[in-house]
């Protein structure tokens, strides 16, 4: 988060974004209910893949587009003007 974003969508925002901390929490559901039967906290069990999605994700304050963090970073640098 230290480096300058521009929203890759507007080409216009450099200054007012959202800010979304990632906290994915494994879980065993009930087909039928939707409730949580389990709740994994360190092993997974062999089928369940772990999240490896970005921790971050950014939201622009001005058009709403919500992104990887690295779309918002790449069009910062990438920015001729």
């Amino acid at each position: 988060m230290s480096s300058p974003y521009l929203c890759p969508n507007c080409k216009t925002n450099r200054s007012r974004f959202n800010i979304i901390e990632q906290v994915p929490k494994s879980v065993k559901m009930d087909p039928q209910s939707g409730e949580i039967v389990e709740e994994y906290t360190a092993n997974l069990d062999p089928f369940h893949v772990p999240y490896r999605g970005p921790e971050i994700k950014v939201q622009c304050g001005v058009c709403g587009l919500i992104e990887d963090e690295q779309s918002f970073v790449k069009r910062a640098q990438n920015y001729k003007g």
